[in-house]
């Protein structure tokens, strides 16, 4: 009779045996380093390729548009795990909207953010693959 009023205690299953459970319902399990590479595509847009963006790439500076939201911390890290150079300093630069007009018609350009990247000297950053 004791056994009736016992109540039942499940074990936890070790981390390894999870992880088959898991693979066995079809989940997919991410490692960490698979995660921060996924940092680099929400941070940045694309390189901004301009004269000015050109004569800075000289000097080790490369220029990127960036999203919004995006703060240096996370574009250091975007532009170190996509390219693999060692980021030295980040510069952000906010460019507001303008009015336009064309004719009777008024509009607005679009705003951006932009970042300059500085590189360690003796490395760089392939933006147009040869």
């Amino acid at each position: 009779m004791l056994n009736i009023f016992k109540k039942k205690v499940k074990e936890k299953p070790e981390k390894e045996e999870v992880k088959l459970l898991k693979k066995q319902k079809g989940e997919s399990i991410i490692a960490k380093s698979e995660k921060k590479a996924g940092i680099g595509h929400q941070t940045l847009k694309f390189p901004h390729i301009t004269e000015k963006a050109t004569a800075l790439a000289e000097r080790n500076q490369h220029v990127f548009k960036v999203y919004p939201k995006a703060n240096k911390i996370e574009i250091k890290k975007a532009i170190e795990n996509i390219y693999g150079v060692d980021v030295i300093s980040v510069k952000i630069i906010n460019i507001p909207r303008r009015k336009r007009r064309l004719g009777k018609i008024l509009g607005w350009r679009k705003g951006y953010k932009k970042a300059i990247v500085r590189v360690k000297e003796g490395q760089k950053i392939e933006i147009m693959p040869r």
